[in-house]
Order: C-alpha cells, then structure tokens, then sequence
C-alpha cells in the first residue's frame, strides 16, 4: 500500500489515496497499526482521500486508537497538500498570475474550504475555513445545564481540583481552560484523560490547557480526543482562539504557540474561524505488514 506522510506544526498523518489505491475494509484496526509509532509507521492519525458527490474530494480521519473524528484542521491542511501534489484536485497547476489553489473537502462535520499558498510549484502553507463555531450544548455535545450562552466559565471538579472550562465545537467538541500558571507545570497526561472521557461528553472531548501571553499571542497544550497529546491541534487552536476572544483576552488575529510551532487563526465573532499554518512532506512509502490489514486490498 502506498503511503505518505505529512506533518503540520508537530501534528503528524498518514495518507492514503482511496481513489486509485485499496478499497474498503477495517480502517480503524489499519489505524492503529499504521500509527503506533514503535510498530508501525507512528503518527496522530490515519487521513483517507476518497471521492465526493457534493466537493472536490473527501477527507476520513481515523485516529491513533482507531476512532473516527470529524474534522481536523490541521489534518485538512496535511489533506490540502497532498491532494495538490498528487494531482488528485482536477485543479490546474498555479501560474504566475494564480498563486493560490482552492478546495472544498467534505468531511463529517461539512464542508470545509481550504486555501492553499503555493511557492513555485509546491504546497508551503494553507488556510483553512473551520466553518462557525457551535455553543449550544446539544450541538458541541455536552450534558450540562447553564442559564447563560456560550459556556465560558463552567466549573468541573477533577481530583479534588477545580477547572474552568469553555466549552464549544470547531466540528468536534472542545473544552478549554485558561491558565494563569505556565502550562509546561499542567499535569495534562493526568488530567486530560479525565476530561476527554468525562460522562458529561457523550463523544468525549478534546482539551486544551491555555496562558494568555499578550492580545496577540497564546501558549497551549492539546490533549485530543483518542490520540493524547500531540504537539498541535487546528480545531483546538481555534477553540483557545475563539474562547479567549469572547473572554476578551485577545484581538481577533491571534497566534497559538504550541509545543509543535505556532498556528495563526483569525475569527471577527460573526463568521467562520480561519486557521493558517506550515505544512511538509516528511516521506513517502509502502506499507509492507500485508498481514494486518485485515481485508483492505
């Protein structure tokens, strides 16, 4: 099977081209196996390119431990450039008058529009349209009951401690907690387990640890949802950034620095998040362990 793997900010993938390479078969078990990263190939998750009816292609990403998500955004610009490369998009190559490619990329939480910035003939940064932030509970999902819209300050108890959350969907339901500490002190591997598997979230959650430096810059931590930490997260990056602004920590531009390099997302309180950051090509490869993909051929 032919592979590729790709890295935005830390945050690493697997690609498989669905569309001229294997069928159907068990993805999740293929997850795990690609992604453990002292048997396998090691990497965040295992990213499908498969074909659309309503976009120019559509995206599946399956986690390390197996579990389907609904969107990534910092998978989506890893999506964006290998499309490209591949030639997979139908979308003529960039001229000197065109440096930009578009793309609509279906995914289970809708469609998501990608801009990617070309430098010569190659994929050297994308944006990424995240689509409008959700804050209903029914819609991040999460079993709670407020009197106030959106859930900036809910208090959860966890090993004798209290955390203020803010709770809210990018696609895929986050939860983040602004810290007045450095976070490098936060027991995330801990504490975010807890969270993410906490009976209030009926899809579990990921969680974000976050310090307000200045208005223009933030440090944070990730623990995503059937992964753990990853050194980024697109849609948790915009979550901190769209948090913090209604918090009013923030300008609406605003850098998140995490562990993997720093993602810049942009939200004016009224329409879709934009999250822009690097992308690169780490290797391409076969995948050899015929053994264990259980049916995919």
């Amino acid at each position: 099977m032919k592979i590729s793997k790709l890295q935005a900010t830390g945050n690493d993938f697997i690609l498989v081209d669905t569309l001229t390479g294997p069928g159907e078969g068990d993805w999740g078990e293929l997850a795990r196996a690609m992604c453990d990263r002292h048997f396998g190939v090691g990497a965040d998750g295992l990213i499908l390119v498969q074909g659309s009816t309503i976009a120019d292609l559509k995206m599946r990403i399956l986690n390390s431990d197996g579990s389907e998500a609904e969107v990534s955004g910092n998978g989506l610009r890893c999506f964006a450039k290998y499309a490209i490369a591949k030639g997979l998009t139908g979308k003529m190559s960039p001229s000197a008058e065109r440096s930009n490619l578009y793309l609509a990329i279906e995914t289970l939480a809708g469609i998501r529009k990608v801009k990617a910035y070309m430098l010569g003939n190659k994929v050297n940064q994308v944006e990424v349209d995240m689509g409008l932030p959700q804050f209903q509970p029914e819609q991040i999902p999460v079993k709670v009951k407020v009197d106030i819209i959106p859930i900036l300050d809910y208090a959860l108890v966890l090993n004798g401690k209290e955390l203020t959350l803010a709770l809210l969907s990018m696609g895929n339901p986050h939860a983040v907690s602004f810290l007045s500490r450095p976070i490098a002190d936060f027991p995330l591997a801990e504490i975010g387990p807890k969270v993410e598997r906490h009976s209030m979230f009926p899809q579990r959650a990921n969680f974000e640890v976050a310090r307000v430096l200045n208005r223009g810059e933030i440090e944070a931590r990730v623990w995503e949802r059937g992964v753990g930490e990853t050194l980024a997260c697109g849609s948790g990056a915009c979550a901190i950034a769209v948090a913090a602004q209604l918090l009013d920590y923030v300008e609406p531009q605003v850098d998140i620095i995490l562990k993997g390099g720093t993602l810049t997302v942009s939200w004016d309180r009224v329409g879709e998040v934009l999250l822009t950051g690097p992308v690169e090509e780490v290797f391409t490869g076969e995948w050899l362990s015929k053994e264990r993909v259980n049916g995919i051929s």
